[in-house]
C-alpha cells in the first residue's frame, strides 16, 4: 500500500530554493480566509463551553469517589489520563479567549478566560501576552517564543547536540520526553524555556523585576506589570482554595483529584504546541530571513482524530489556520483550513503520521538547529 503524501515534506521545495516569491505575503495569505470565519457565534461558544466544563466536572466528581487505597493505583492512573484529557478542552478555550475568539463582549471574555486558566493555575493575562509574542513572530530564532530551537552555535545549542551524542538516541529521546512533556510547562512559565534568544533567560510569567529583564527585548515590559499581578493572583487565589481543601479532605485526596489531571492537561498542551512547531523538515529562521507569512506557514496539522478533536475543539488539526489569523474561532477553523489547502496546496502543511511516532521521532532526532547554504533557514 502506497503510504499518504504528508505535506510535511512538500516544502522540500522551499527548502532547495530561496526564492521569496514561493510564500505569498501577509495580505496575500490573509485573503485566503474570508472575514466572515471571524464572525463570532456565542450560541456556539456557550456550547463548547458547557460540554468541556460540564464533562471536566463530572470528571474530577468522579475522583472523589476513588478510595485512597494502593489497591486502587490503577484506577487513580486511568482517571488521571481520562479527566486531564477532557479538561484539556477547558484550556483550549481559554486560550480562544486570549485571543479574542470567543466572545463580542470583551468583558465578558477576559472573565472566561481568566477563570478557566486559573482553575488550572495558568497565569491568564501573562500568558495571553507570551502566546502573542508567539503568534507575531512564529518560527523567529530572534524574536520567537516558545519552542524555539538552539542554534548549533550557540553554547545551549553545543550543549543539547553533545548530550544526543551522549546518551544515544534511544536514551536522549527519553530524556527529551520528560523534560518537554513533563516539566517543559513549568519550565516555561517560571524560567522561560524554550523562549527566543532576544529575551534572555530567565523570563518569568509571575515577576517581571530587573532579575528578569536580561535580554536585548522586554517579553513582560514594566508597563505589564499590572496585569502580570492580576494573573499571578488568579493562581494564588485557586492555589489557596486547594489549600483549604486540603485541610478538610487530607492533601493526598487534593494531589490525587486534581494534581494527576493537572500533569496530564499540561502533557497535552506540550505535545500540541512541540508538534506544531517541531520537526525535521520546519525551517526556522534569523531575522534576514523571516517574514510573517513564512513563519506563520511553518507550523503544522497533525491527525488527532474524532474523539480528541471534539475534545479539545481542533487545536491540533487546525493549527496552520489558526497562525493564520488567530481571531478565527475554532468551529470555523475547519472551513478555513479547508480554503487554506485549496489556496496554497504546496505549503500549508499536514503531517499523517500517527501521533505517538511523530512524538518519538521529534524528541529523539529535533536537538539544536544548524544553517542550510541552500536557503539561509536553519533545520534539525
Amino acid at each position: 500500500m502506497t503510504p499518504p503524501v504528508s505535506l510535511l515534506s512538500r516544502p522540500s521545495r522551499i527548502r532547495q530554493s530561496p526564492a521569496e516569491d514561493l510564500y505569498p505575503n501577509k495580505a496575500e495569505l490573509l485573503q485566503a480566509l474570508p472575514a466572515e470565519l471571524t464572525r463570532l457565534n456565542p450560541a456556539k461558544a456557550w456550547a463548547s463551553l458547557g460540554i468541556s466544563v460540564g464533562l471536566s466536572l463530572l470528571a474530577y466528581a468522579a475522583g472523589t469517589q476513588i478510595p485512597l487505597q494502593l489497591w486502587a493505583a490503577p484506577l487513580w492512573g486511568l482517571y488521571g489520563v481520562v479527566t486531564g484529557t477532557v479538561a484539556m478542552g477547558c484550556w483550549v478555550l481559554a486560550h480562544e479567549c486570549g485571543h479574542n475568539a470567543f466572545h463580542p463582549n470583551r468583558r465578558i471574555e477576559a472573565w472566561v478566560g481568566f477563570t478557566l486558566h486559573s482553575l488550572l493555575l495558568v497565569p491568564y493575562f501573562s500568558w495571553a501576552r507570551s502566546h502573542a509574542v508567539h503568534h507575531a513572530h512564529c518560527n523567529h530564532l530572534e524574536q520567537g517564543e516558545t519552542h524555539v530551537p538552539p542554534r548549533d552555535t550557540l553554547p545551549s545549542g553545543r550543549v543539547t547536540e553533545d548530550l544526543r551524542r551522549r546518551l544515544g538516541h534511544r536514551l536522549f529521546g527519553c530524556v527529551s520526553l520528560f523534560s518537554h512533556v513533563v516539566l517543559g510547562w513549568p519550565l516555561y512559565l517560571f524560567l522561560g524555556a524554550t523562549g527566543g534568544e532576544d529575551y534572555g533567560r530567565p523570563t518569568s510569567h509571575f515577576w517581571n523585576g530587573a532579575g528578569y529583564q536580561r535580554g536585548r527585548r522586554a517579553l513582560f515590559p514594566l508597563s505589564f506589570r499590572g496585569q502580570m499581578i492580576r494573573s499571578t493572583v488568579g493562581v494564588m487565589a485557586v492555589l489557596f482554595g486547594l489549600l483549604l481543601l486540603a485541610f478538610k479532605f487530607s492533601l493526598a485526596r487534593v494531589l490525587c483529584v486534581y494534581g494527576l489531571p493537572y500533569i496530564v492537561v499540561n502533557s497535552w498542551l506540550v505535545i500540541y504546541t512541540w508538534l506544531q512547531h517541531t520537526d525535521q523538515h520546519i525551517p526556522h529562521f534569523s531575522s534576514e530571513h523571516w517574514t510573517w507569512s513564512k513563519g506563520a506557514l511553518q507550523t503544522v496539522d497533525r491527525p488527532y482524530g474524532p474523539l480528541l478533536n471534539w475534545l479539545h475543539h481542533g487545536i491540533g488539526s487546525t493549527h496552520v489556520c489558526h497562525h493564520v489569523n488567530s481571531r478565527i474561532p475554532h468551529y470555523n477553523a475547519w472551513r478555513g483550513t479547508v480554503l487554506l489547502k485549496r489556496a496554497y496546496p504546496d505549503l500549508v502543511r499536514y503531517d499523517a503520521t500517527p501521533i505517538h511516532q511523530a512524538l518519538w521521532r521529534v524528541a529523539t532526532r529535533c536537538a539544536a538547529v544548524r544553517q542550510s547554504p541552500l536557503d539561509g533557514a536553519y533545520y534539525f
